[in-house]
């Protein structure tokens, strides 16, 4: 049975619809394709290779971490009395001191002073062949000094290079001079005049070097590095960017556990400088805590001794006046007195005298906030609050008024750093007056419901006599001063044993460390399986792309599937100068499946005791059809069949060439009436083949093969020869091919490997399952096969088993090799 040919009866319109259509996308010569192009992904994957490893070595920067744990001992805090604090009042319980820490850790004022305590400007390097590497400040042999009183040029690279006897080399970028410099010392920049480039300079240590945009001098370090450098490059940037820079690497968490341990970590290019900075930015803090606590609680005495004075003043004089009371009036025996009344009158009295203690200390606090008097701050545990966000944001207030003293004599009020600091000001001011209204606000509730309850008790006085009740208020009124006194000296009993036993409340558990962590990023192997998979799949895709956008027959198996028109066989490419390939190699592979072809034609003609008329076309030219049009007619003629192959396609003649014939006279002369049936008509080297040339071009060529004349030519021919060889246009192209094949025996459609297109299928398989063209098969042109191994429907089969010619030349492919060995093997 011929391959791919069914009954096609009985066919619903979807399944017509659906021959002729391709699919979008053809996986298995995607697959063939990807193997075939195996050196281009050895070549990417050795670039990509090479690439990852340039990346990881010479220009990706390790970016470290380390990280510093502390407690905070709420129980010695500076600002806070945990049983009378605000926050059992509001029902809330966090963590305000650490709050307050994280804050100030974060805080501008805390790292602007590390930046210029620090020298944390200036900003260390060295340079390879390839990559910088950022350094430590102490990997460093020398310390850049700069002088803050000059103007300095920021994010300019300072080369220095090591000399004899301890000098250095200063060299300069060859461009890149500024004439906007950089004052440390006012922290803005100023434009100078025009300058040259500085030339290089040799300098020793503690020997100023000045130029126009710099002034800096070299000291030594103090401890020997333990790296020797070629080269040493500094830059320096400005406080603002040095801080932000900071700021932006510094995480601070908590412990989930325990919310008073603090976790610190800090990233950076150099695991030295993440360490040492961790360890001095909690140093200073706790330095700068314990002043603050010191001062703010020494003040906080002073004004609880100052109160303790006022209240003993007026203690004294209401426990006089009481006693004047009882000896003058005799009222120091009153009978029937409410006992339980007079006692819930005193107990809320006292709680309204702590209260109006607390809302004093409250004023003098908010006193010292907006009169900037932060040197006589009290601490806000005497007013019974404590509020860690209350507390960084004066600490931060206090640095900005600071601040503004020192812009306020270099710029003018309305100048833009003056209007910042105003704003950040402002802001600060309303983050501490705002907390200062919220307690104000709690107390003042408290106040007025402890005030209701003292009216409601004290009407069940009223039944009293005058003097009793004369003698009741004086009792009342000393009762609450005493309550005050004694509120008051509680208070100071706590600030006085705080003061006395004051110690940092910061204490660090683990400090931060060079222990050889490893960097955390970037993450190197990750991006070195990025480059290799991107240069991988570069080939990939571009191979995805052009298997998308293909749309040439390459594979034998869809097109069956696609058309459902049989294939009669399939031809190899052919390696010969000329298109006589059965004649000149009658034992090539592709002789052979010309044969097939002969004898798979006999299905499609029928009955084999009559003429046959095979017409033979293509969708476009080039397909091959003239050239297998000869070679069937050589096939034929060579199996002692009278054949004669006729050359109909008269917009384009062909054959004459390979026969050597001469193509002055041909069918179009027959056809137009000047010449006979045996004036055309060409004997070959095969005795039963015989060959009629176009002719020369006719205007009219589709007329002339539609025309009555043609169709008797034909039906003549039939009388003469066994089978008739029809060499006709292209139907994508023209008709006339249509038109031949009414009259035909069978049709042979050529297609060939990887040139025609899919789309210039449809109309033929429309024609074909529409019943328009009957006896219709395909011949599959010129496909090469490059496997070396496997059956092609007549063609491939029995390379490298010496059956055929092409034999003799054969060289078994390197993967077939592997898969033989394999197989040795496995088969032993």
């Amino acid at each position: 049975m011929i391959p791919g040919k069914e009954t096609l009866v009985g066919k619903s319109e979807v399944q017509k619809e659906k021959y002729g259509s391709f699919a979008l996308f053809d996986v298995e010569h995607f697959l063939r394709r990807v193997l075939r192009n195996w050196y281009w992904f050895v070549l990417m994957l050795s670039i990509g290779y090479v690439t990852s490893w340039f990346y990881g070595k010479y220009y990706a920067q390790n970016i470290f971490s380390s990280s510093l744990s502390l407690s905070i001992s709420s129980n010695t805090a500076s600002y806070f009395t945990p049983s009378q604090s605000i926050n059992f009042i509001w029902g809330q319980n966090g963590n305000q001191d650490g709050v307050y820490l994280k804050k100030m850790l974060l805080s501008r004022s805390h790292n602007e002073f590390l930046v210029k305590e620090l020298n944390l400007f200036t900003n260390y390097q060295t340079k390879g062949v390839i990559k910088s590497t950022f350094l430590d400040k102490g990997d460093s042999p020398v310390f850049l000094e700069v002088d803050r009183k000059h103007l300095q040029q920021v994010n300019y690279s300072i080369t220095i290079t090591p000399r004899a006897n301890g000098s250095f080399e200063v060299s300069l970028p060859e461009e890149g001079e500024s004439t906007s410099l950089y004052s440390y010392d006012f922290e803005g920049f100023q434009n100078i005049e025009p300058f040259k480039r500085p030339a290089n300079k040799i300098i020793k240590i503690n020997e100023w070097y000045t130029s126009p945009n710099l002034r800096f001098k070299l000291v030594s370090n103090p401890v020997k590095p333990s790296i020797k450098l070629e080269n040493i490059i500094v830059n320096l940037s400005t406080v603002n960017d040095a801080v932000n820079g900071i700021v932006s690497t510094v995480g601070v968490d908590f412990d989930k556990e325990i919310n008073t341990i603090m976790i610190i970590s800090k990233t950076g290019y150099n695991l030295n400088s993440t360490v040492n900075f961790l360890n001095k930015s909690v140093q200073e803090l706790q330095k700068k805590r314990f002043m603050d606590k010191t001062t703010i609680d020494k003040n906080t005495n002073v004004y609880l001794k100052e109160s303790l004075a006022d209240i003993r003043k007026k203690l004294d004089s209401s426990a006089a006046y009481l006693n004047y009371l009882k000896v003058s009036e005799k009222l120091y025996d009153i009978t029937n007195r409410d006992e339980k009344s007079l006692e819930k009158i005193k107990n809320f009295e006292a709680k309204k005298a702590d209260i109006l203690s607390k809302m004093n200390s409250l004023s003098s606090i908010r006193n010292s906030v907006e009169s900037q008097g932060f040197d006589k701050m009290i601490s806000p545990s005497a007013a019974g609050f404590d509020d860690g966000l209350f507390t960084a944001s004066v600490s931060e207030l206090k640095a900005l008024y600071l601040k503004k003293r020192e812009l306020s004599s270099i710029y003018t009020p309305n100048s833009e750093p003056i209007k910042e600091i105003n704003r950040l000001i402002s802001e600060a001011k309303t983050n501490s007056t705002g907390s200062l209204r919220n307690v104000y606000t709690v107390y003042t509730t408290e106040l007025n419901k402890i005030n209701q309850q003292i009216a409601e008790a004290s009407s069940d006085l009223t039944t009293y006599p005058e003097k009793q009740r004369k003698y009741l208020d004086a009792e009342r009124g000393y009762n609450m001063i005493e309550a005050t006194y004694n509120s008051l000296l509680n208070r100071q009993n706590e600030s006085q044993m705080r003061l006395a036993t004051n110690q940092s409340d910061i204490t660090v558990i683990d400090p931060a460390k060079n222990l050889g962590q490893g960097p955390i990023g970037p993450n190197i192997k990750g991006t070195k399986m990025a480059i290799i998979g991107g240069c991988l799949a570069l080939p990939l895709l571009l191979i995805l792309i052009g298997s998308l956008f293909d749309s040439k027959i390459r594979n034998i198996k869809e097109l069956i599937s696609a058309t459902r028109i049989p294939l009669l066989g399939v031809i190899g490419n052919n390696n010969n100068e000329n298109m006589l390939t059965v004649l000149e190699s009658p034992k090539s592979s592709v002789a052979e499946a010309f044969r097939g072809i002969r004898a798979n034609v006999r299905f499609l003609s029928g009955e084999d005791n009559k003429s046959k008329v095979i017409v033979v076309t293509s969708s476009v030219g080039g397909e091959g059809k003239t050239y297998i049009s000869i070679n069937l007619a050589s096939v034929l003629g060579l199996g002692d069949k009278k054949t004669i192959l006729l050359g109909m396609d008269l917009r384009k003649p062909k054959i004459f060439g390979d026969f050597n014939i001469d193509n002055k006279l041909g069918i179009s002369n027959y056809l137009t009436g000047e010449t006979t049936i045996d004036q055309i008509i060409n004997k070959t080297n095969i005795p039963n083949l015989d060959v009629a040339t176009s002719g020369p071009i006719p205007p009219n060529p589709s007329e002339l093969l539609m025309s009555e004349r043609n169709v008797k030519f034909i039906e003549e021919l039939k009388e003469l020869y066994d089978f008739i060889i029809i060499d006709s246009p292209p139907v994508g192209l023209v008709a006339d091919a249509y038109e031949l094949m009414k009259y035909s025996d069978a049709n042979l459609y050529i297609v060939r490997h990887e040139y025609t297109e899919k789309y210039m299928l449809k109309m033929i398989t429309e024609k074909y399952h529409n019943n328009e063209i009957k006896h219709l098969g395909l011949v599959y042109n010129d496909y090469v096969t490059k496997q070396g191994y496997g059956y092609g429907y007549g063609y491939g089969y029995g390379y490298g088993y010496g059956y055929f010619d092409e034999d003799k030349n054969y060289k078994e492919p390197l993967l077939i090799k592997v898969r033989n060995k394999i197989r040795a093997i496995f088969n032993r």
